[in-house]
């Protein structure tokens, strides 16, 4: 990726999935009523700190809580800054 971003410390920048377009059933779902995800691709890591190193690497498929991190906007993409410890499970 060409991103000119670099986490410090323990913080992890995530690309969010998609959000769920359909149900199972094939009912589409309108924009203001789509879940926010809660898994996403780890885009850059931080270096960690000396009691707590980074466990993740780029590329990894994640699971987070619905409201950790921070949202940012970066080159018209959307991404979702925070700590390794947010991140509930690598997928």
């Amino acid at each position: 990726m060409g991103l000119n971003i670099k986490p410090l410390a323990d913080r992890v920048l995530i690309e969010p999935s998609a959000a769920e377009t359909k149900t199972a059933a094939g009912i589409i779902i309108p924009d203001n009523a789509k879940e926010k995800p809660q898994k996403g691709t780890v885009v850059a890591v931080g270096k960690g700190t000396k009691d707590e190193p980074i466990t993740v690497k780029v590329g990894d498929s994640v699971l987070y809580g619905k409201y950790a991190g921070t949202e940012l906007k970066l080159e018209g993409k959307d991404y979702l800054i925070m700590r390794e410890s947010d991140i509930l499970a690598i997928i």
